[in-house]
């Protein structure tokens, strides 16, 4: 062959084996971003048959095995591939990931800085070393990486004054860098992420998704970024997608306890507590001490009534972490727990501590007004209580006017002529029992008597009517807000947003004939759910007015219930919630049901007849045994309803009387008509 022809056939075939040879390498490496290390693995081992001096393939097929947690395979690759390039620093930058993911600090030190002495001038090998040196304790070495990490890469300087900015509430500033650097790096997935934090700090969840999934797009394997989807889609409770997330999640992090913190948190969300609790098992397996699966599983524990064990794991939590405020107001507000002599001292001591930031100090001021009521010292609980909700209030938007303007525009629009009109024909797969009041009236006692009936699904406080409500505009093109969106609507639109939400509430139910909606503020879409579900039951949980409204104040919530912390706006909604259920007795007589909490306590059997008369379903005497219904209860009062019913709670605002004239005095025009005994001394007749 004539040796021009045969140089030219050589150098052909060789450009066809490295071809192959990238496109091998580029399919590997696809499969390891998109999180099947173990096809990734399985590509690499084929390609090394047939390449077995490629230190590329040595390598990604080391990263893969390192994610499997192969640990030793792993080495053995990387060994390989020092020996075949020993000046090559990629090797030992993989070796230090891998000692990292085992906890070998000091040698993933070494192999950091062996990398970067080799020429590594990658900025994530700095940052991976200032990340080890900051876990073997030095703290200076570790900003000094962090520092040349940021002079390699000039746009992760910018991204750390952006996140200062943001952590120091100058929000628009960030977003500017962070949409500033995104112009010039579409591609910048770290920006990108940032940016769906502020997003979410706006409540803008919609924006931050997309974000996010365009992050996931360039980058199919950052944790980071795929941990803030599944927070985002729970936040908007979109469940199947976060548990879908979280398991992709896992994917590339099996070995990460966060992994499957997340997963259960997506599984919790879904009321499928046996997983989440074998979630945070796992992750508890890779981390004993991990804070946030030991929180979630006493959450969970707690919800299915497995409450020694959860009281287990809320301790387990001050043991890790005493600042960890949080395990003692969840144990406080079991409502049924009391802490020992020395557990109070420690929180007492704690709450003075002046490091504690704002939020942790009202968790532990309302667990200790919760642990001092229960040791009746009435006095000492009002002090914390009140100290509580001061630093809550000033942390909460809420405006009474705001709350007048409302109401006032429902009971405008839904008078008696308008409710009169044709309602919804929506075919019901289940009939929705809607429990509604104030916070803390004894609505959780109402549904579990309910869901004693084999009839009745219970489910919980949903947020999926007003979500429907506040998406009218949306749902029908309108561009007017609720409840003038309601002009001019006919049955078949009712019909829609009847059929929006029993689609919405469909995850929660299994097939039951009737469902409990437990959202205490439903008592103000009465008027539209009789329109769009005319079949819909509505039962109103009173209470005395100063117990109920000394309940809400006691209870501090996780969110949302921004009227409960000051007790004269406290005692202005209560007003409002009166006149609310009374305009609908007057428009809609006997749509809603008046159940009072003293008489259930006083006459049990006569108020659960009357309950599920007005249901429309025969009597079950399983309802007077509703303590002994095994079923979640994810609300403050859950231990509370697995007793049988006692009388302790009834009156109890007679014990703060003396604390309370700031409400008596909004409330007297309703205080007055109660009998002369059920009133406070400064509104009887002397």
């Amino acid at each position: 062959m004539d040796p021009e022809k045969k140089l030219e056939l050589q150098e052909r075939r060789k450009r066809v084996q490295d071809e192959k040879q990238t496109q091998a390498f580029r399919r590997a490496a696809t499969f390891l971003q998109g999180g099947d290390a173990e096809m990734a693995e399985r590509l690499c081992r084929d390609a090394l048959e047939e390449f077995p001096d490629d230190t590329n393939f040595l390598c990604l097929s080391a990263r893969a095995l390192i994610k499997l947690g192969r640990y030793t395979d792993a080495e053995e690759r990387l060994i390989s591939a020092m020996a075949l390039h020993p000046e090559f620093p990629r090797p030992h930058s993989i070796r230090g990931e891998m000692y990292l993911a085992q906890q070998n600090v000091d040698q993933a030190v070494e192999e950091f800085r062996r990398a970067i002495e080799l020429g590594d001038d990658d900025s994530n090998t700095q940052v991976k070393l200032s990340k080890a040196l900051m876990m073997q304790g030095d703290g200076d070495a570790a900003k000094g990486a962090l520092d040349e990490s940021m002079r390699l890469d000039p746009e992760r300087k910018l991204l750390v004054k952006a996140f200062k900015l943001e952590e120091s509430g100058e929000i628009r500033e960030a977003e500017k860098i962070y949409r500033d650097l995104l112009k010039q790096n579409p591609d910048n997935v770290e920006a990108m992420r940032l940016l769906a934090r502020v997003a979410t700090k706006q409540n803008q969840h919609r924006n931050a998704e997309t974000l996010l999934k365009r992050v996931l797009e360039v980058a199919p394997d950052f944790g980071k970024a795929m941990a803030n989807l599944v927070e985002n889609q729970l936040e908007q409770e979109k469940i199947k997608e976060a548990i879908a997330t979280a398991k992709r999640l896992i994917r590339i992090g099996v070995d990460n306890p966060d992994s499957h913190l997340f997963m259960g948190n997506a599984y919790s969300a879904a009321s499928l507590y046996e997983d989440a609790i074998d979630a945070y098992r796992k992750s508890l397996r890779l981390k004993p001490d991990h804070i946030g699966s030991l929180s979630g599983l006493a959450h969970n524990l707690k919800t299915i009534g497995r409450q020694d064990e959860a009281i287990e794991y809320y301790r387990r939590c001050i043991k890790a972490n005493p600042f960890y405020t949080e395990s003692y107001w969840s144990l406080a507000n079991l409502k049924t727990f009391r802490f020992t002599d020395e557990e109070l001292q420690s929180m007492e001591e704690l709450v003075a501590h002046p490091a504690i930031p704002d939020e942790e100090r009202t968790q532990l001021c309302n667990a200790l007004g919760l642990e001092h009521e229960g040791r009746n010292n009435f006095d000492k609980a009002f002090e914390y209580f009140d100290q509580c909700n001061s630093i809550r209030r000033d942390q909460e938007y809420y405006d009474p006017a705001e709350t007048e303007m409302r109401y006032d525009e429902i009971i405008e629009v839904f008078d008696a002529e308008f409710v009169r009109q044709p309602s919804a024909e929506v075919t019901f797969a289940a009939a929705p029992i809607f429990i509604v009041g104030l916070p803390r009236s004894g609505s959780t006692l109402l549904e579990q008597i309910l869901a004693s009936h084999p009839l009745v699904e219970g489910t919980h406080e949903l947020s999926d009517l007003s979500r429907v409500v506040n998406q009218i505009p949306k749902l029908l093109n309108k561009r007017a807000r609720y409840p003038k969106s309601l002009d001019g609507l006919d049955a078949e639109e009712y019909g829609v947003l009847g059929q929006a939400y029993l689609d919405r509430t469909s995850k929660y139910r299994s097939g039951c004939d009737f469902f409990t909606d437990k959202n205490p503020n439903n008592f103000a879409h009465v008027g539209i759910v009789h329109l769009m579900l005319p079949n819909a039951i509505f039962i109103n949980a009173r209470r005395h007015p100063l117990d109920s409204c000394l309940g809400s104040f006691k209870q501090l919530f996780a969110k949302g219930q921004t009227f409960t912390y000051e007790l004269t706006e406290l005692g202005e909604y209560y007003l409002e919630y009166c006149r609310m259920i009374d305009h609908w007795h007057e428009v809609l007589p006997a749509k809603v049901l008046d159940v009072h909490y003293e008489d259930v306590v006083d006459d049990l059997e006569t108020q659960v007849r009357r309950i599920l008369e007005h249901c429309g379903l025969p009597f079950d005497d399983r309802c007077l045994r509703f303590h002994e219904t095994d079923r979640a209860v994810k609300t403050p009062s859950s231990e509370q309803v697995r007793q049988p019913i006692y009388s302790s709670s009834v009156n109890l605002w007679r014990k703060y009387e003396n604390h309370l004239q700031p409400l008596i005095d909004i409330l007297e025009p309703i205080l007055k008509d109660l009998p002369e005994a059920d009133r406070p001394h400064s509104v009887r007749a002397d």
